[in-house]
C-alpha cells in the first residue's frame, strides 16, 4: 500500500494519482505557476510500472492528449513544443523516496543558503540547507530541500570533486532525509537515468530503485 504521504503529494504536484495503464494527461494550475525555485516547470510526469501520470497546464491539454498515441521517446521529445517551450528538453530520471533511510551517521550542520561561503545552487533554497564543510570552514557538500509541497520534499545533493568518495554525500541525503520525515513529509530523490553516482548514493542513503520514472519539461 502506497505511504499516505506519497499519495497526497502525488495528487498535489501533479493533479491526480493513481491512474490505470497507459499515458494519463491531466491538467493542473500548478503547471503555469512558479515552482519552488521561482522557474515553471510546464509539464511532469510520474511512471508507477505502466501507468504514468502527466501533468500540463490546462490549456494545453488538448494538444499534449493529441501526442499521447505516440511512443514514449517521440512524445518525450515534442512535449517542450506541445507545452509552449520548444526550446526547452524533457528530463528523464528516477523517481525515489524513503520512509526508512539509511542509518548513517550525521555529517553536516544546518546553514542560512544565503552563506556567502556555499556555492550558488544552494542559494536559491529559501530555508536551512544542510552543509558538510572541512577543518577550515570551506564547503565540501550540501543538501536542499526542495519543499513541493506539504507532504513531499525532494532532496538535492552536490559534492565539490576534492570530496568525492567519502561517503558525504549519502550521509547527508540520510540526515536530511530523517528531517523531512520528522517535519510530516516524504522525502523524494530524483535524478538522471545515467547518472550512476548520483544513483548510488540514493541506494546507500535508503532510497531504493522501485522503477518508478519521473519526466519534467523545465530550463536547465
Amino acid at each position: 500500500m502506497l505511504d499516505r504521504r506519497l499519495h497526497l503529494h502525488l495528487v498535489t504536484w501533479l493533479g491526480q494519482w493513481p491512474a490505470g495503464p497507459g499515458w494519463h494527461v491531466v491538467g493542473s494550475p500548478r503547471r503555469a505557476r512558479p515552482g519552488w525555485d521561482g522557474r515553471l516547470r510546464p509539464a511532469l510526469a510520474v511512471s508507477a510500472g505502466a501507468s504514468t501520470v502527466l501533468s500540463v497546464p490546462p490549456a494545453r491539454v488538448g494538444e499534449v492528449r493529441a501526442l499521447a498515441g505516440l511512443p514514449a521517446g517521440r512524445l518525450l521529445r515534442a512535449l517542450p513544443a506541445a507545452v509552449g517551450h520548444p526550446g526547452w528538453t524533457t528530463h528523464d530520471g528516477a523517481f525515489r523516496w524513503s520512509l526508512a533511510p539509511a542509518p548513517l551517521p550525521e555529517a553536516g550542520d544546518w546553514t542560512r543558503p544565503d552563506d556567502p561561503g556555499l556555492p550558488p545552487w544552494l542559494h536559491l533554497f529559501d530555508r536551512d540547507v544542510l552543509v558538510a564543510r572541512d577543518a577550515d570552514g570551506r564547503y565540501l557538500a550540501g543538501v536542499g530541500i526542495k519543499r513541493h509541497d506539504r507532504y513531499g520534499h525532494e532532496l538535492a545533493v552536490g559534492t565539490v570533486p576534492a570530496a568525492r568518495g567519502r561517503g558525504l554525500a549519502r550521509r547527508l541525503v540520510a540526515q536530511a532525509a530523517r528531517r523531512v520525515l520528522d517535519e510530516g513529509a516524504v522525502p523524494t530523490y530524483l535524478h538522471d537515468a545515467a547518472n550512476r553516482a548520483s544513483a548510488r548514493v540514493a541506494e546507500a542513503a535508503g532510497f531504493p530503485d522501485r522503477g518508478w520514472r519521473a519526466y519534467g519539461v523545465y530550463p536547465d
